[in-house]
Parts: structure tokens; sequence; C-alpha cells
């Protein structure tokens, strides 16, 4: 299997390597960090043949970034549509775009009952308003593929909800939480009120999964979730009991925060992957690495 991945030093893309190249598999890495070579010049000059390409390269940088640097993020666009008609004019059979749940509306993600995101959520024609420029360029990305699926091009999209693990950069609330309880802070910053819920998901389960969508022919977009809706309070809760102590949570009104609820319905992914590491787990992990 020859296979380009795109971002193979960010944190999907080089655990998404670790994990094909067991495999066997032969994996072409493109990423600016190590070779500084960009992935959208790749795109737009490259006319190699490839079994299957991952696309996890995108500009991110935690919530931070999301809400302070929207024109940064929206580079996305231009990444994303050339990558689209990169694969068409390769001929690349077999394609896996990495969307995620910004990509849903967020008039279905705010303060009351909890609505587990299930995939029929986004509707094409009326999609609805996604999460700040990120989730309007994963939303974009879907319905480029769709073109790309016309020209022959299979291609498999995971909505991953909050992914984390032990290596992840502490832009990201996961890695920030076991960072502030291993040095036993007190009291424990929490941004926004701690009320909002995510659903987390362990790298391993979404490169799992990720590999048996690709292995089974998965079709239709799958969310990469455990269902389960956490707030960041409850989080702090956790991570803290574990690391042994119990600080006084300090709420950061004005820091961003994103929308209030994001859980996803798993049950699509249930027919292709069942996710193995619960947070309980992950978290004993992340303090122990």
């Amino acid at each position: 299997m020859e296979v380009l991945l795109t971002g193979n030093r960010g944190f999907v893309g080089r655990h998404l390597q670790a994990a094909m190249e067991a495999r066997g598999w032969d994996v072409t890495g493109i990423d600016y960090e190590r070779c500084h070579s960009d992935a959208l010049d790749f795109f737009r000059y490259d006319d190699g043949a490839w079994d299957l390409a991952i696309h996890c390269a995108a500009v991110v940088g935690g919530r931070a970034s999301i809400d302070g640097s929207p024109l940064g993020v929206a580079t996305n666009l231009a990444l994303d549509a050339w990558y689209f008609r990169w694969l068409v004019r390769t001929g690349t059979p077999r394609a896996v775009f990495f969307s995620s749940s910004a990509a849903y509306p967020v008039a279905l993600q705010q303060p009351g009952p909890i609505h587990r995101l299930v995939e029929t959520d986004i509707d094409y024609e009326q999609p609805g308003r996604p999460d700040a420029t990120y989730g309007l360029a994963k939303l974009a990305g879907e319905q480029l593929a769709q073109y790309a699926e016309a020209e022959g091009c299979r291609v498999h999209i995971l909505r991953p909800m909050s992914g984390y693990g032990e290596d992840q950069a502490d832009c990201y609330p996961f890695p920030a939480f076991i960072r502030r309880a291993r040095e036993r802070q007190d009291p424990f910053e929490i941004w926004g009120d701690g009320g909002s819920t995510r659903d987390w998901v362990h790298i391993d389960d979404l490169i799992g999964a990720t590999l048996a969508a690709i292995d089974q022919d998965a079709t239709g977009p799958l969310n990469v979730g455990w269902g389960r809706a956490t707030s960041f309070d409850e989080l702090a809760g956790l991570v803290t009991t574990a690391a042994g102590y119990q600080p006084e949570l300090k709420h950061l009104a004005t820091a961003p925060k994103g929308v209030h609820h994001r859980v996803c319905d798993p049950k699509r992914m249930l027919d292709v992957y069942q996710p193995r590491i619960t947070l309980e787990e992950g978290i004993q992990r992340a303090l122990t690495a």
C-alpha cells in the first residue's frame, strides 16, 4: 500500500503514520515542520501515483487560535480545495478527509438539553452555520469530497469529537488540564463556566476508527466519539482526583470557550469500530506518560 500522508508530524498524523507503518504500508509524509514542504504546494504541482491519500495537514491551534485567528484558520479552505483537485487530477483511487465536529450547526450545540449530534444533522442543501472558519472549511471540504467521489475517488470522511492523547500540545484543553494537575495548581483554572460538555476520544481510538473505515470501506461521514458528555468541571474533577488532590476550581468567564455542548451519537461508527480507551484510562496514561 503506497500512502501519501499530509501533516504527518502533527498530533493525528504521527500516530496514524506509526499505525500504518506497523501494518507494513509504505507511507510518504508531507509536513512543513520536518521537510519545509508545504502541502498546498505539493497538491498544486505533484503528479504522483498513490494507492491511498490521507489529509491531516490543517491550521488549528486550539480554541484560542480558532477564535483569535479566523483568517489564518481559513487557510484550510484553500488547502482542502487543492487536496480534492489533486485527488482527481492524479486519479488517486481512495482518500481520507478528516472533517470535524465543528462542521455541525452551532444551533444544535447550545445550552439546555444535550443534542447528540448524528451524521444526518448536516444537510448539505441547508447546512446551518458551523463553528467559526474552522468549521466552515471542514463543511466545505465535505461537500468537495462529493465532487471527488463523482470523479471516481472513494473518500472516507471522519468527524472526530474532542480528540486527546498523552503527547498532544497543551494549547488544547485536555493536555492543559493534565499539566495543571501535574503541577498541582490550586486554584485550577477552567475556561468558561465549567458546564460546557465535550465527547472525549483517545487518539488510539481515532486512529483505530480511521483504519477500520478504510478496511471496511465505510460509506458516508462517520462520527468518532463515545457519546459520553463530560463537562469541563467533571473533567477537572477526574484529572485532579487521579492526580491525588482536590483544588478549588477557578472559572475564567472571558476566556474562549466555543459551543456549549458537543457530544455525538456514535451508532454509525459502532457498526465499524468499537472504542477501547475510556476517559479514565486516558487520564491515567497522560498523568504517567
